[in-house]
């Protein structure tokens, strides 16, 4: 094993088991991945099955562990919470949920319908909550708990074109800190991740295309764009007992790019 998660023991997740939403691609695949390759069994949930049922076969062959997709709207709490219920059956338990599942494109908050407004925040915010509520009761059984939430750094600062994504990551923030609080007598750890611009990911051929991407990439203090694996490799620390007493905590993983003044790479609205 090579790369950022050559640090970790092979079998550090062993007898875990984790349900992964957004985890058929992206960064949430590298999530779901990175687990099963260090020893845990991996429900992937999204909306779609094909696209499940490949990501999930793929997985399976590369860590030898066992990874099922179950096509689910995180939108919809009776959804998500059959999707749980099969995720026990299968495993018999639950003890970590990635809230990864999100919607984001570009819009001037002038243009921005309060339809696209409220998709965003119903999938992205909204989502975090019905997983993480459906899941209350199997991650209070596990004794070793963590709900992982994916941020993102756009809040931290103004950033042009993303008031709805923004709006949405700022109350994942808020989530995850207070979920820390009521929940961590159940010894369920919630914590989250903020990552910056990230490449070979849906987002940023969306968010930062062309000559946009090599500017932004060389203003970054790192001087390049982060990975998929290095997201993965910050979820495996979280979800290790390495992390055992950290909870309440955004882990922003970005290279830099949001304590640079100013925020770079998004151009002003015309």
């Amino acid at each position: 094993m090579s790369g950022p998660l050559s640090v970790f023991r092979d079998n550090v997740l062993s007898g875990h088991v984790a349900l992964v939403t957004g985890g058929g691609t992206g960064i949430c695949r590298g999530i779901a991945a990175a687990y099963a390759r260090l020893g845990a069994d991996v429900c992937i949930v999204s909306r779609k099955q094909d696209v499940l049922d490949a990501a999930a076969r793929e997985l399976s062959e590369q860590s030898g562990r066992t990874v099922i997709g179950v096509a689910a709207d995180v939108r919809n709490p009776d959804a998500i919470a059959a999707a749980i219920r099969t995720t026990i059956d299968r495993f018999g338990k639950l003890d970590t949920v990635v809230n990864g599942a999100a919607g984001n494109f570009l819009a001037p908050a002038a243009a921005l319908s309060p339809n696209g407004f409220k998709t965003v925040i119903d999938i992205d915010l909204l989502g975090t909550f019905n997983t993480s509520r459906a899941a209350f009761e199997a991650l209070s059984a596990s004794g070793d708990a963590l709900i992982l939430n994916i941020s993102a750094t756009l809040h931290y600062h103004g950033t042009p074109l993303q008031v709805h994504a923004s709006a949405a990551k700022a109350g994942v923030d808020a989530v995850t800190k207070n979920l820390a609080v009521e929940w961590g007598r159940f010894r369920i750890r919630v914590c989250g991740i903020a990552p910056g611009p990230i490449a070979e990911t849906e987002g940023m051929k969306r968010l930062a295309p062309g000559e946009v991407t090599e500017k932004m990439a060389a203003a970054i203090p790192a001087a390049r764009f982060g990975t998929i694996e290095e997201i993965a490799a910050a979820a495996v620390y979280l979800r290790s007992p390495a992390a055992g007493y950290v909870t309440g905590h955004v882990l922003v993983v970005d290279g830099g790019h949001c304590v640079a003044t100013p925020p770079l790479g998004m151009a002003f609205p015309t």
